[in-house]
C-alpha cells in the first residue's frame, strides 16, 4: 500500500497495470466521503492492459490530513501524486467532487489531460430557494444524521438497503471536519463560466435519478463544453457502484476511441 506525504497529509494510493500498456495512464478520483475503492470495478477491468492510478483524497479512506477549504487544494494533491509518479500526461476520471477536481486540473494544466470523464459531476452547484434552505438546515443536523441523509438519497430507488447502510457507515468514518469543510468547498465551487476553455475531449456520464447533482445541471454544463459527449444511465448519484458494468463500458469505449 504505497503512500506519499503532501503538505501535512499522507496520501494512500494504488498504481497498477503495465507501464508500457495501451495509452496514457488512467487516473481515478473519488467523490466526497468516499474512497478509492469506489472504482474497484473499473480498475479491475483496465489494470490488466493499462496503467491505472487511484488515491484516497486527504482525510478520506486510508489517507490522513485535515480538510482543505477549496477544490483547487485537492487538485494540487492529485497533481503532486502524479508528479511523484512521473506521470506527465493522463486521462482523468472523476466522480462527483472528483469531477470538480478533474475540471480544475483540466483548466490549470490542459496540456497534461488527454481526455476526461466526469461521472455525476457539475461545474456549478445551484439550488432553488427551497432546496437551498433545506441543504443549509441539513448541515445543522447531528453529524451521523447528516451523513445518513446525504448518502441514502444518493442512490436511486430500489438499491439494496444493506449496501446503502454499508456506504453510510464507511462515509461516517470520514472525520467530521473533513466532511463539513469539503461540503462547503463543493457548494462554493463554480467554474461554469470557464468550462468553454476546456477543449479536452470529455465524456459526461450521469444518473437520470441523481437528486444530489441533478441531470439538468449537468446538461447546462455540457452545453458550455466545446467537445463533450453525454451518456445518461438509469441510476442515481453513485454510478460507479450502482451501474458498474455500464459505466465501465462507457469509459472503455471513450478512452479507447471506440465510442
Amino acid at each position: 500500500m504505497p503512500q506519499l506525504e503532501v503538505d501535512g497529509a499522507v496520501l494512500t494510493y494504488d498504481d497498477e497495470g503495465p507501464r508500457d500498456g495501451d495509452g496514457v495512464p488512467l487516473v481515478f478520483v473519488h467523490g466526497w466521503t468516499a474512497n478509492r475503492h469506489r472504482w474497484d470495478h473499473q480498475v479491475a477491468h483496465f489494470s490488466d492492459r493499462r496503467r491505472v492510478i487511484r488515491l484516497d483524497l486527504r482525510g478520506h479512506g486510508e489517507s490522513s490530513g485535515a480538510g482543505v477549504r477549496t477544490i483547487a487544494e485537492l487538485a494540487k494533491d492529485v497533481l503532486a501524486l502524479l508528479d511523484h509518479l512521473k506521470v506527465e500526461r493522463f486521462v482523468l476520471i472523476g466522480h462527483s467532487m472528483g469531477g470538480m477536481i478533474s475540471q480544475t486540473i483540466a483548466l490549470s494544466h490542459p496540456e497534461r489531460v488527454e481526455r476526461m470523464v466526469l461521472v455525476n459531476s457539475i461545474s456549478r452547484m445551484t439550488y432553488s430557494r427551497g432546496r437551498g434552505l433545506l441543504m443549509a438546515a441539513s448541515a445543522l443536523a447531528p453529524f451521523k444524521l447528516f451523513i445518513a441523509a446525504n448518502i441514502q438519497r444518493a442512490f436511486a430507488p430500489g438499491h439494496p438497503r444493506e449496501e446503502i447502510r454499508e456506504y453510510v457507515r464507511a462515509s461516517g468514518d470520514t472525520p467530521r471536519e473533513v466532511v463539513m469543510t469539503l461540503y462547503g468547498a463543493m457548494r462554493a465551487f463554480d467554474v461554469l463560466d470557464r468550462v468553454g476553455e476546456i477543449s479536452t475531449p470529455t465524456l459526461m456520464v450521469h444518473g437520470y435519478h441523481d437528486i444530489q447533482l441533478p441531470v439538468s445541471q449537468m446538461l447546462r454544463m455540457a452545453k458550455a463544453y466545446p467537445d463533450a459527449v453525454v451518456r445518461i444511465l438509469d441510476a442515481g448519484h453513485e454510478l460507479p457502484v450502482e451501474k458498474p458494468e455500464e459505466l465501465t463500458m462507457a469509459i472503455d469505449g471513450f478512452v479507447t476511441g471506440r465510442a
